[in-house]
């Protein structure tokens, strides 16, 4: 089969995804075959790819925002059937054992395995995915579409969860790439007033026409203070941004697994009991939950697609932000 396989991190810019036919992989127990037909291309694949995150297996085929449909299930699968269209998300699988997983906070899992780092992903023709950890994808929710809700989709809307937000209150969301897009049309579904921060042009347009309320930048003060607030963007410094426009009681939530480390703040900042949290991976609750909501709403979003040759190509823009929406590798249409 076809793949993009990375064997040794570089900047994006030095094409380190190689294509190259490697075997392809079978399936165990609690398993499932997927022939991919899309998969979304993600800022983790792109910290994985440069080496912002080490490497957990190498080679490695990256990919975690997979759509694919079931050509061959192993021993003990019943929720899956051949011909089923599923979703594979970052997380690959929690080992069910620990505190965490039992006591329901999987994603603090302290053995899991994630998509595209430790086994390998969807930049590839075929993946084996665990059958607990697939979901299936909405009627109404074509591929390539459906993708960037198996991520982004995915931990963007944990991350609302996390930010506390309730209707009608007023939500800041810094950076408007992949998860930005789908959960500013949560938010404004739930009835939130929502001020985007980004510094792309091309993003701001596309804000606007999503319906948020108020567009700027991150050092920019909005109409009003926000009572949540969401950070995408990787970098730190956007955190003391966020705490100045914050109102009392108001909580950050931020959604990335990388982020540039996090200024020195004045105590006043977080004075009148605001919370900074992270968002750490998301559950399969999680991920049941947001694609219920793509179909219903129905979620929109908005996609460039890319040959799965071009998957360096992808990344690039990405990193530049150059895309409007997310990217999606197009790798079988069936």
């Amino acid at each position: 089969m076809r793949a993009m396989v990375l064997h040794q991190q570089k900047p994006i810019e030095e094409n380190p995804l190689q294509l190259e036919e490697v075997p392809k992989p079978h399936v165990g127990p609690g398993q499932i075959l997927l022939h991919v037909r899309t998969c979304g291309v993600c800022h983790t694949d792109l910290h994985i790819v440069e080496g912002d995150l080490p490497l957990h297996k190498s080679p490695i085929i990256v990919g975690h925002q997979i759509v694919g449909i079931v050509e061959e299930v192993g021993p003990g699968v019943t929720q899956h059937k051949v011909g089923d269209r599923v979703g594979v998300p970052w997380v690959y699988k929690m080992c069910g054992k620990c505190e965490f997983c039992r006591s329901g906070k999987e994603n603090l899992c302290l053995n899991p395995l994630f998509t595209g780092w430790d086994v390998d992903g969807g930049f590839a023709e075929y993946m084996v995915a665990d059958a607990a950890f697939s979901f299936p994808i909405p009627d109404n929710v074509d591929d390539a579409h459906a993708a960037p809700l198996l991520c982004a989709g995915i931990v963007g809307y944990r991350t609302l969860k996390l930010s506390e937000l309730q209707p009608g209150q007023r939500l800041g969301i810094y950076g408007f790439g992949a998860s930005a897009h789908i959960v500013i049309q949560i938010a404004r579904y739930w009835g939130a007033e929502v001020y985007v921060f980004t510094r792309s042009e091309e993003h701001k347009r596309h804000a606007w026409e999503l319906g948020a309320a108020w567009v700027g930048e991150a050092q920019d003060t909005p109409p009003k203070k926000i009572h949540s607030a969401v950070i995408y963007a990787p970098a730190g410094w956007i955190v003391k941004e966020a705490l100045r426009v914050l109102e009392r009681g108001g909580t950050i939530s931020l959604g990335g697994i990388y982020m540039t480390p996090i200024p020195e703040l004045p105590y006043d900042l977080l004075y009148w009991e605001h919370t900074v949290r992270s968002t750490a991976n998301a559950t399969r609750e999680d991920a049941r939950e947001l694609l219920q909501l793509a179909g219903e709403i129905p979620i929109r979003t908005d996609v460039e697609v890319f040959p799965l040759e071009e998957a360096n190509e992808a990344l690039r823009r990405l990193k530049h932000s150059e895309l409007k929406g997310s990217a999606v590798l197009r790798i079988w249409e069936g």
